[in-house]
């Protein structure tokens, strides 16, 4: 068995549109968006075999393949995150 994450994202928020592409500024200076911090998170975690965001829009999918992430599509219809993962592993 393989064990997994999968980060949800979407960018059709209705409080925060395009928040997974919204870059913070780090202490040193540099900057990295949230879906990039994500990911470069989840890839320190021990035991897990891979990593990957789960989004329904091409905006996500360009950026993320940019930095390294393998990406899954899904579907637009997904409610929330939880339905994107599912969708996601399906």
């Amino acid at each position: 068995m393989k064990t997994v994450i999968l980060i949800p994202a979407r960018y059709a928020s209705t409080r925060y549109p395009g928040k997974p592409l919204a870059e913070l500024t780090l202490p040193d200076g540099t900057k990295k968006s949230l879906i990039r911090m994500s990911w470069e998170a989840a890839q320190t975690v021990k035991g897990v075999d891979a990593v990957y965001v789960a989004t329904d829009d091409d905006r996500i999918k360009e950026a993320a393949e940019a930095f390294g992430a393998d990406v899954i599509m899904t579907s637009e219809s997904c409610e929330n995150g939880t339905a994107r993962c599912a969708d996601a592993l399906a």
